[in-house]
């Protein structure tokens, strides 16, 4: 069954525009980025057939490549690369709602601004928030971009960035893909030379956050700072 068969009512794209795109499903939504099914499904047949296959979850679908998308029928390339762009566009749509200079108060605050970044990554990246006298945030950097295990950190490049900013407090955040948040003996290591680096230059390590994917591990928060 094509979805030009279906009722109007089950028609994703005249659902849009006739009741509004918040009474659309997740699989409505995949439908009209998808445009079209296979010989044997209809679009919205299929975009189900994708969501079940994650676990109706936007996060997980966003974390296959293109080969693997492309493993269901009716996915082509240019199908594939519609929905990886989409879930993307979400993702830097919800970097770009962050508030001009947030303050941070809390550990929470930090994950707040980084998990869109951080939390669907295959490989490890290394990122640095610089705060002033007040705690507001007024640059945001990514510094490295590792493989599966780990993202090695230049301590000279950080402290650089800081003093370019005339930062006076730096919190330095991570992602473990793994989904573990246990911190690593590199992590702990690489923690430690940071804020031994930090007092020298009178420049406070403030927090070092672990992002996973719904949850995260904050140093400050478990006294290892």
């Amino acid at each position: 069954m094509t979805i030009k068969l279906l009722a109007k009512d089950d028609r994703p794209r005249e659902r849009f525009l006739q009741k509004g795109k918040s009474s659309l499903s997740d699989s409505e939504l995949l439908a009209i980025i998808m445009g079209s099914g296979s010989r044997d499904e209809s679009a919205l047949e299929l975009a189900r057939k994708i969501l079940s296959s994650v676990n109706n979850s936007w996060h997980q679908l966003s974390l296959l490549s293109s080969k693997e998308l492309m493993k269901f029928k009716g996915i082509g390339e240019v199908k594939a690369l519609s929905i990886m762009a989409a879930l993307e566009i979400g993702k830097r749509r919800a970097v770009q709602e962050i508030p001009d200079k947030p303050v941070i108060s809390n550990s929470k605050d930090v994950y707040f601004i980084l998990k869109n970044q951080l939390s669907d990554l295959r490989t490890e990246e290394f990122w640095a928030m610089f705060l002033n006298q007040s705690n507001k945030v007024i640059h945001i950097s990514q510094l490295t971009q590792g493989g599966i295990s780990q993202s090695v950190v230049d301590v000279r490049v950080l402290f650089k960035t800081a003093l370019d900013h005339f930062s006076t407090g730096i919190i330095i955040a991570h992602n473990h893909p793994s989904g573990s948040l246990k911190p690593s003996k590199e992590d702990i290591a690489i923690t430690q030379k940071i804020k031994e680096a930090g007092s020298t230059l009178s420049i406070q390590l403030l927090d070092h956050v672990i992002v996973a994917h719904d949850s995260y591990f904050s140093f400050s928060d478990e006294g290892l700072l």
